[in-house]
C-alpha cells in the first residue's frame, strides 16, 4: 500500500515555530512532487508550498513565503515543512501530498496535481 503520513503538529504561540513532517510508506517520496496544504475551519483546502521532484525547485504561496521551509530528509524517507513566525490564521490542519506523475521538473500548489495524500496533522497558533 502506497501512503503518506503527516505528523508534528501540535500548539504554537504567535511568533512561534513549529515542523510538521510528511513521511512515506511503499515508495520513495523523493520521485515525486511533494505538495503542502492546509485547510482552516471552514475554508477551502489552500496549497502552500511545493518541491519538485527531478529539479529540487521549489514554490511558496505568498501567504507563507519568507515564513515556512521546505527540506527533504532522505534517510527517512520523508520532508519537513519547517513554519516560524507562526501567526493565528496560520492555525489549520496540514496535509502533504505527492504528484500525478513522477520526476517533475516544476512544480504547482494546484491540488488538481496531486492524488496521493496524507491524513492530515492539525496545527494550532495561539496565544
Amino acid at each position: 500500500q502506497l501512503s503518506l503520513v503527516d505528523s508534528g503538529g501540535g500548539l504554537a504561540r504567535p511568533g512561534g515555530s513549529l515542523k510538521v513532517s510528511c513521511m512515506s510508506l511503499g515508495f520513495s517520496i523523493h520521485d515525486y512532487n511533494i505538495g503542502w496544504f492546509r485547510q482552516a475551519p471552514g475554508k477551502p483546502r489552500e496549497g502552500i508550498a511545493c518541491i519538485s521532484s527531478f529539479d529540487k525547485n521549489v514554490n511558496y504561496a505568498s501567504s507563507v513565503k519568507g515564513r515556512f521551509t521546505l527540506s527533504s530528509d532522505n534517510a527517512k524517507n520523508a520532508m519537513h515543512l519547517q513554519m516560524t513566525s507562526l501567526k493565528p490564521e496560520d492555525t489549520a490542519t496540514y496535509y502533504c501530498a505527492t504528484s500525478l506523475r513522477k520526476y517533475g521538473a516544476t512544480c504547482s500548489i494546484n491540488m488538481d496535481e496531486y492524488d496521493n495524500w496524507g491524513q492530515g496533522t492539525l496545527v494550532v497558533v495561539s496565544s
